[in-house]
């Protein structure tokens, strides 16, 4: 009995994981370390921006981002439409290149953006100037669905999140 009621469970249980997709291929493009050079392709692709995943090793909270809300199609179809998506390691070494042309590291880069915390979601303008920041992870798909939407409509120049989204 208890082999066909696990049978069961399962046989519901497998869709859920059939709609699901890897972040890191799926969400996450491949970054080249030149921010400056990125925005250049976003201009290019039609972009509204570049959307940044302030990430470290170990944190909970990114790693709920990733299995509960960016492995969604979904999420990951909308966010690669308008922007591109990148994730930064507020702990790592590696060299890079920010908005600015200047030379520095992931580290450096995330201090230098006041991320104090990790998620931190930084969406950067056209002109490489950040327009938006959440800071912590969404508290689901539907939320950050609309911080996309918030961004890529323009609505952050008008209005809060907060209030952008107590009129949705």
């Amino acid at each position: 009995m208890r082999q066909w009621l696990i049978a069961f469970v399962m046989l519901f249980a497998v869709p859920a994981w059939a709609d699901t997709r890897d972040p890191g291929t799926y969400f996450f493009q491949p970054k080249f370390g030149d921010f400056r050079a990125e925005l250049d392709t976003a201009r290019q692709q039609g972009k509204k921006g570049i959307f940044l995943f302030f990430e470290m090793d170990d944190c909970p909270f990114c790693a709920r981002m990733k299995a509960t809300v960016l492995n969604q199609p979904e999420v990951q179809d909308a966010y690669r439409a308008q922007f591109l998506v990148y994730p930064v390691d507020v702990n790592g070494d590696t060299p890079m290149i920010d908005f600015q042309g200047r030379e520095t590291t992931e580290k450096a880069f995330a201090f230098a953006n006041r991320v104090r915390a990790t998620p931190t979601l930084l969406f950067i303008d056209l002109d490489g100037k950040p327009v938006a920041r959440f800071t912590g992870p969404s508290r689901d798909k539907q939320e950050f669905l609309l911080l996309g939407k918030y961004v890529a409509d323009g609505a952050y120049a008008r209005e809060p999140f907060a209030k952008y989204k107590q009129g949705q």
